[in-house]
């Protein structure tokens, strides 16, 4: 199994080994559509969030290990490699951490003013395990009580609506902003790369509605895919639905494979768009991220399409929250320039 170094994304437990040891010790806590639910006993919630790739939040939290959703793409493949499983295994063993919201209402303690948190940077807080978990749910109430805070909430899933009257009591009093991301609007593309996820146009409804609920909430085209959803024509094409669902913003960032994701990724390539398999065997043989010409194509075009729309942007990987305006419906720009 290949070394994965545990500082490159979002660390949720300091030791590999004692994450092998608890998920050893987790016990069955029901089944789903072809995987395995397993409670899991956990000495953190809240984590420190420590990146190579530059993003500024501070705290993340994943209620949830491993993620239903079953994304060709998905980079946090590599923490099922903690507990000694195989990272195909991430989407058929979805480990559900336990006393969640107690441990929260302990560790926001050391968040500090104008920290983020994030919730959902590795595993969807809202797969269908949460239907009947209901581990997120607890987290929004621990939250609800809070003030002062700036939390940011990342998501594929429509049960997000369900939460609407939490997320309007947490916006009350912190600062609040919703991503939904809908990697492309077409539903037989999304069906081949997100298996498990809502179609994307029930997402663009749920975008909807949060929006009309006074939530601020965007859409992250994310991953652009090269040579399927990276042309200028593509992210326009989303940029306008993201826009006419009422969106405050649109960001569109670049694929990046790490090792625990590529060759599963590369598969879907080979089987759906085996014309492009060597220009990506190529272009990610030795590097997990795109060259940073392309990046930059990629930050114009979608500078370009915001400002046609009339769409805030967020540039780099800011996650949410540090330069909102009072109102949801106002556009919105974040930079880290």
């Amino acid at each position: 199994m290949a070394k994965i170094d545990t500082l490159e994304l979002f660390p949720i437990l300091p030791s590999p080994s004692g994450m092998a040891a608890l998920a050893a010790a987790s016990v069955p806590a029901g089944e789903g559509y072809r995987t395995e639910l397993r409670s899991l006993p956990v000495r953190s919630i809240l984590n420190r969030s420590v990146s190579r790739r530059g993003l500024s939040f501070a705290w993340s939290i994943n209620p949830y290990r491993g993620c239903e959703f079953a994304c060709r793409y998905c980079y946090a493949r590599y923490t099922h490699e903690f507990m000694e499983l195989e990272p195909e295994e991430f989407e058929r063993k979805i480990f559900i951490k336990q006393n969640a919201a107690w441990l929260l209402e302990q560790e926001l303690r050391q968040v500090r003013d104008g920290e983020e948190i994030a919730l959902g940077t590795a595993t969807d807080p809202y797969q269908p395990a949460e239907r009947h978990a209901r581990v997120t749910e607890s987290l929004l109430e621990v939250l609800a009580r809070q003030s002062g805070l700036r939390i940011g909430v990342v998501t594929k899933s429509t049960l997000i609506e369900r939460d609407i009257g939490l997320l309007q009591r947490i916006a009350e009093r912190n600062t609040l902003v919703l991503h939904l991301t809908i990697t492309t609007p077409n539903a037989v593309l999304a069906r081949l790369l997100e298996p498990r996820a809502p179609r994307p146009d029930l997402r663009l409804r749920t975008v909807s509605r949060l929006s009309q609920a006074g939530l601020r909430t965007g859409v992250l085209c994310s991953p652009v895919l090269p040579g399927i959803t990276d042309t200028g024509k593509a992210l326009d094409a989303m940029a306008k639905k993201a826009k006419e669902a009422g969106a405050s913003f649109f960001c569109a960032q670049p694929l990046f494979l790490k090792p625990c994701s590529k060759e599963i990724y590369l598969k879907f390539i080979c089987e759906h768009f085996p014309a492009l398999e060597g220009v990506y065997r190529e272009r990610f043989a030795s590097e997990a991220f795109v060259s940073s010409a392309y990046r930059k194509r990629i930050q114009e075009t979608v500078k370009a399409v915001c400002a046609k729309h009339s769409l805030g942007r967020r540039d780099g990987h800011a996650l949410l929250t540090r330069e909102v305006p009072d109102s949801p419906q106002q556009p919105l720009t974040w930079s880290l320039n």
